[in-house]
């Protein structure tokens, strides 16, 4: 009985903690006392007053995932059969968006335990300074830390702790049609170099092996950031935001404008899903056998080839660079986040582990399936090294290519508007890519300022 007792005291000074620290409001402080006072059994009692004393049993395990990652891998149900009574959800997120995390956040709550869609500079920093997830290093195995390869693991750490455990790698790369090179006289060789890209591109208008020579997505985080990383990735202010106005991105944004004179007039249009981020026009032109050359990242030239006469047609390369240049890229990873005001959070470190080191996915992802021909790699050094000393049977060699690329690529940098400068400045900088402004230093200056702007109105 006095064991009891002073069980129930620590739970009631550990929940007045809480209270004062304003971590909890009277109401939970009122419940969880309640609680204590019930005596509701020593260990079980711990363990439902676990990190943030959410009760774990009063809800199965709960992940959410962003919709495309389940279209795109479809092996995951099967590790969900791994987790009995498992109630697996999709995000109700668009366009990126997390306004339902954070309204939650707010009342200190969550649907959710973990969320399967996050990248890095996408939402991170947004969604620790709205106290809606907290740091995987708790429950995180130590040796799963020391897996990740190193660059991604950075990616994913703020102030020295874990915030995104890694899923889906993904680098922006090239692609290009081989039957509309060659036809074009321009072989398959990769072009090394952007003179030599536009070279070829030109030749396959000129040709008329294809309607237009080559494309990129329009979002600036997907074209505007890697072909600036490809002269100069050392391009960012000390605050940590993209430099628009760096002779890097002048120079990069001059090369979206010669691309574009040889390529289909929708470019710059939004995509037809997900908030327009997706379904873009580039898709659509390479998809459709009327374009040559395309970047992006790898897994779009590999997803949307499927829908050729001859798939095999395709071939991939690093992205070109400047002459001189240092022949960087943009990498990210879309991965998982640990809600703040979830449950289940041990069996939550379980799940993602299983999730991230399963077999039959990666092999999916790389091989295809009927359904879908992502590319995207894992995030492990381990499961690399694996595949060196025991090939499997469906590799495929552009494994070593994309694996490769990761380690010239670097991230864009971690930032509360991280994503969002990029959408702020779009319609800025397209001013000099539809011919509204004739100088790109006046555009890019342009977007700079507009980015600092919406920053200080935060």
């Amino acid at each position: 009985m006095v064991e009891r007792k002073e069980q129930e005291h620590l739970l009631r000074q550990a929940a007045r903690g809480q209270l004062l620290r304003g971590e909890i409001d009277r109401r939970q402080f009122m419940t969880r006392s309640i609680a204590a006072g019930l005596g509701l059994a020593g260990a079980s009692v711990a363990a439902n007053y676990g990190s943030g004393f959410a009760f774990a049993q009063d809800r199965p395990l709960t992940p959410t995932f962003y919709q495309w990652i389940e279209d795109l891998h479809p092996s995951i149900p099967q590790v969900n059969e791994q987790f009995p009574d498992i109630n697996y959800q999709i995000a109700p997120v668009e366009g990126f968006g997390i306004e339902r995390f954070v309204a939650e956040a707010r009342s200190q709550e969550s649907t959710w335990d973990v969320y399967v869609g996050q990248t890095p500079f996408v939402e991170m920093t947004s969604m620790i300074q709205a106290d809606v997830i907290e740091p995987w290093d708790p429950y995180i195995p130590q040796e799963v830390v020391d897996d990740m390869i190193p660059a991604i693991r950075d990616e994913c750490t703020i102030d020295g702790k874990l915030y995104g455990w890694p899923f889906l790698l993904d680098v922006i790369g090239m692609g290009w049609h081989s039957g509309i090179t060659d036809e074009a006289g321009v072989g398959e060789t990769p072009p090394e170099t952007w003179d030599e890209y536009l070279a070829n591109a030109h030749a396959v208008v000129d040709s008329g092996a294809a309607p237009f020579g080559a494309t990129f997505d329009a979002h600036g985080w997907r074209s505007l950031a890697p072909m600036t990383h490809s002269l100069n990735s050392d391009v960012y202010t000390e605050d940590g935001l993209f430099d628009f106005t760096h002779d890097a991105a002048v120079e990069a944004l001059m090369l979206m404008k010669k691309i574009m004179d040889v390529s289909h007039p929708d470019i710059l249009l939004a995509g037809a899903t997900d908030g327009g981020v997706n379904g873009t026009p580039d898709e659509v032109a390479f998809a459709a056998q009327r374009v040559g050359y395309y970047t992006k990242y790898f897994n779009a030239p590999l997803r949307f080839a499927q829908y050729w006469d001859e798939p095999g047609a395709l071939k991939m390369a690093g992205l070109p660079k400047f002459a001189g240049g240092e022949g960087s890229t943009v990498f990210w990873t879309t991965g998982c986040a640990l809600f703040k005001h979830g449950k289940n959070k041990e069996q939550v470190a379980e799940y993602i582990r299983a999730l991230t080191y399963d077999r039959q996915i990666w092999q999916d992802s790389i091989a295809g399936t009927e359904t879908a021909h992502p590319g995207q790699l894992p995030p492990y050094k381990s499961i690399f090294a694996e595949w060196a000393a025991n090939p499997p049977e469906w590799m495929l060699p552009f494994v070593g290519l994309v694996r490769g690329q990761l380690d010239q690529a670097r991230a864009i940098n971690n930032h509360l508007i991280g994503l969002h400068q990029f959408i702020i400045g779009q319609s800025t900088w397209e001013t000099y890519l539809k011919g509204e402004e004739p100088d790109p230093r006046v555009a890019l200056q342009n977007t700079m300022d507009a980015v600092r702007a919406e920053l200080e109105r935060m």
